[in-house]
């Protein structure tokens, strides 16, 4: 297993595997794999951070450490705590068909009709209850339909049969409905913690560890490279990079020092911070987040299902058909059949596995979808909402320019620049030796004297003169760089909406680096299809500058943008769109874009977003091709014409299986046969697929 050892005290050991280099899948099983080893007392891992926080009895360091090297990941299975609910539908629907079957064809009558009687309590239970309540719903059509058929049966052949079928298939379409809504429930009731149950605190004798719910504000703790921030708080001692993508939307890490705020959720990836706390565990930035994300999700439980509605809405015009009946005709039977050939029955059996079948499907195409709600809500946005860093763009600086000063050329400027850089991992580094590579100049190492100031640049001597490459801060403040005004202009004019940094000799300046996070390759094709499938509006929001915000929105015929937006800001402008009359949609990837998501009709975070957006979002794209979110709408717009079709189905056929009862033409008993198969073979016909095997 790939890591690096990023904390070590006697018995215990943190490792770092990277960020997301652990799906919440593989974290669980990693950490009940570590559990089980000789020699571990205690193993957390985090599937947000990819930290592996070890307590090892002692002596057996080394011996623990060759087991985790000689692991490969990727084959422990993954922990079976993601996997109950799929094995509980089953083993319910299993149960369901078995004992369907035996009762039916191995049970003598008089205990057939028993069995019948004793299952049918439930439902005219739950038929009463309403009636209490002042509902006619379909609780009560159910339980009069149950009840009627069961006196049928009694009055003729006494076997249950119609009562029996009647019962299983309504249970089916329980079972259906129920496994749609746990893989919903299941996925929000996730964890929002950030994984850390204790942080390091800084006394007098030096540092002790406590648990994160004893820390209180003004408490002092220390934060070293690759662990997350637990609490939001100032900088009180120390310097370090700190990528906040997750939270702001910048893609670059940003330098923070003594005084500077730091915020629960962000990362620290070099540099050693000693933080004094301004809150407490439930009084940080991404807690406030949560508190709205759960606002917003009790809004979403009261919108009703559409199929409950309208089968609810059907039930008194089948009352009422049965009334008329007996007073027009004195005859039960035919009145009897209003109840018998019952339309909601249909509507609640095929709507489910219409919407199964959508989930199923956008799995198959690697989008997790956690409700059908969502799927009709998606085939109704008009807007569509973009965050941008990690979303439209790759969230990987690359460099958009290189601009010499001082008579130097360009490629000067980037070799040396490389020179310099190709000792460091960090990613501003990379991309400058990466852009040397593709142009394919050479660094040969003319310097010495190498010394790397954390979080601020690099600093060598060639040929006896000082040389120093960073940031604007450490160049011209730290290393006094001169600046003409000149300088200063064209430095104002060419870092416009882009991160910078510059290179200087001897106090003068010898070029500018700029860099950008370009839009993603597939971003393009995706606005366009997007537009052909009836978006009006899109959007982008980000909490990026304006410059570099304008220029993504721009290079890709986005219709608007938002710049240096907040989280909360992120959520208002969701709600002012649906305000407006819009189905929104929002598409996000950070801690910042939660918010936001959790306000949208319909919030889809991306494969690596962090796992609070997957959380809350009610589809999450597992791959990370872009036109996958078109390949759901498309599934969302089938899903909705597929359930319309049900709808008219369901009247004809039954409507006429009345019509013919009615007329004498049919018995009730064979409408009702004939009812049950036709609802059976729709439900069949909505199990197929949405999209053609080659999309």
């Amino acid at each position: 297993m790939n890591y690096k050892i990023i904390h070590e005290l006697p018995g215990r050991i943190r490792l770092c595997c990277g960020r997301y280099a652990l799906s919440p899948e593989k974290a669980a099983a990693l950490e009940q794999f570590l559990l089980a080893l000789d020699g571990i007392k205690t193993a957390r891992v985090s599937s947000i951070t990819g930290s592996v926080l070890l307590v090892v009895n002692p002596g057996l360091k080394n011996a623990v450490l060759e087991r985790v090297d000689n692991l490969d990941i990727n084959t422990l299975p993954d922990s079976p705590l993601f996997h109950n609910l799929e094995g509980d539908f089953q083993n319910k629907l299993f149960n369901l068909v078995s004992v369907h079957l035996v009762t039916r064809y191995l049970l003598p009558a008089p205990a057939r009709m028993l069995y019948t009687c004793v299952r049918a309590l439930r439902f005219v239970g739950k038929g009463i209850a309403a009636l209490f309540s002042g509902r006619l719903s379909v609780e009560v059509l159910d339980a009069a339909a149950v009840t009627v058929s069961i006196a049928q049966d009694s009055l003729g052949k006494g076997g249950g049969g119609a009562g029996s079928m009647i019962m299983f298939m309504l249970t089916l379409s329980e079972i259906l409905e129920e496994y749609t809504h746990k893989k919903s429930k299941d996925a929000l009731a996730a964890s929002f913690s950030l994984n850390i149950d204790s942080v390091w605190k800084k006394t007098e004798n030096g540092e002790i560890s406590v648990p994160l719910s004893k820390i209180v504000p003004g408490d002092i703790i220390v934060v070293r490279s690759g662990v997350m921030i637990p609490l939001d708080g100032e900088v009180f001692q120390g310097e370090g990079l700190v990528c906040q993508a997750s939270l702001t939307g910048e893609p670059l890490p940003v330098l923070k020092r003594k005084g500077n705020a730091v915020f629960a959720g962000t990362v620290l990836e070099e540099g050693e911070l000693t933080v004094k706390v301004n809150s407490r565990p439930d009084e940080t930035r991404i807690e406030k987040i949560i508190s709205i994300i759960d606002e917003s999700e009790g809004l979403k439980a009261k919108i009703q299902n559409r199929a409950e509605k309208l089968a609810d809405s059907i039930v008194p015009f089948s009352f009422a058909g049965a009334a008329f009946m007996m007073a027009l005709t004195g005859n039960v039977t035919k009145a009897i059949s209003f109840l018998m050939v019952d339309y909601s029955c249909a509507i609640k059996l095929s709507i489910p596995i219409a919407v199964l079948a959508s989930m199923q499907e956008a799995a198959r195409r690697r989008i997790f979808v956690k409700g059908g709600k969502f799927l009709e809500a998606i085939s109704k946005a008009d807007t569509i909402i973009f965050d941008k860093t990690g979303t439209l763009t790759e969230a990987k600086p690359l460099i958009a320019k290189v601009i010499p000063t001082a008579g130097e050329s360009r490629e000067k400027v980037l070799s040396m620049a490389a020179c310099l850089e190709e000792h460091f991992p960090h990613s501003v580094a990379n991309a400058v030796v990466r852009q040397a590579e593709t142009e394919n100049l050479k660094h040969r190492e003319e310097h010495s004297k190498l010394e790397y100031v954390v979080a601020h640049g690099v600093a060598a001597y060639y040929a006896d003169s000082r040389v120093v490459l960073g940031s604007y801060h450490f160049v011209f403040e730290d290393e006094k760089t001169s600046l003409s005004p000149e300088e200063k202009a064209l430095i104002e004019k060419e870092t416009e909406g882009y991160s910078a940094i510059f290179l200087a000799r001897e106090g003068r300046l010898l070029g500018i680096i700029c860099f950008t996070d370009p839009p993603r390759k597939d971003a393009p094709l995706l606005i366009a299809e997007l537009r052909d499938l009836g978006f009006s509006k899109i959007v982008m929001i980000t909490g990026d500058n304006a410059a570099a915000a304008r220029r993504i929105a721009e290079e890709l015929g986005i219709d608007e943008y938002h710049a240096e937006v907040l989280p909360q800001t992120k959520s208002a402008l969701v709600k002012q769109y649906r305000a407006e009359g819009h189905t929104v949609i929002m598409v996000g990837d950070g801690i910042n874009d939660a918010p936001a998501l959790a306000a949208a009709d319909v919030g889809i975070a991306m494969t690596n977003g962090c796992d609070l957006a997957r959380e809350v979002a009610d589809l999450v794209l597992l791959s990370d091709d872009l036109q996958s979110l078109c390949r759901i709408i498309e599934i969302g717009k089938g899903l909705l014409a597929r359930i319309s079709d049900n709808y008219r189905k369901i009247m004809i056929i039954n409507t006429s299986l009345l019509a013919l009862s009615l007329g004498g033409l049919i018995s009730p008993g064979t409408s009702a046969l004939l009812h049950n198969l036709s609802t059976f073979i729709l439900s069949a016909s909505s199990n197929r697929p949405y999209l053609p095997d080659d999309e």
